[in-house]
């Protein structure tokens, strides 16, 4: 039940290890897994890790198109974790495209969502990103 956290663990190493397309093919993997399974919980967030892989890589494009994925997906399962990771991760490349607006538009209302948990790495993360946006 848990193959797709540890198929991602695992591209995780190997993106660190410097193995980018093994990375992408476990990625790929994982969600694969997912839609076989219908074990969607964890979707939003190899969607978004898939796209960071990518847009690391210089693939812009097809990352936005992954982040948005994870944003609708954490958005329908009411997942608010995975809705501001993948909120962070878009916003950081609209703000990286100039686009500091709609970066700042995306992500407030997700951050604005939260009324505790503000030391967590990922709410320091948010509020950061919108402090300089």
């Amino acid at each position: 039940m848990d193959a797709p956290r540890y198929i991602a663990l695992l591209a995780e190493a190997c993106e660190i290890a410097g193995q980018a397309e093994e990375a992408l093919t476990l990625f790929d993997d994982a969600l694969q897994t997912v839609e076989q399974t219908g074990e969607r919980w964890l979707a939003a967030e190899l969607n978004r890790h898939k796209g960071q892989l990518l847009r690391r890589q210089g693939h812009a494009e097809a990352a936005e198109k992954l982040y948005r994925k994870a944003l609708r997906i954490a958005e329908q399962q009411e997942a608010k974790l995975w809705e501001l990771r993948a909120a962070v991760s878009l916003a950081r490349l609209r703000r990286d495209q100039g686009r500091r607006a709609e970066a700042r538009d995306l992500l407030a209302p997700v951050y604005g969502w939260f009324t505790q948990g503000f030391d967590t790495p990922d709410l320091k993360d948010a509020k950061a990103l919108l402090g300089k946006l």
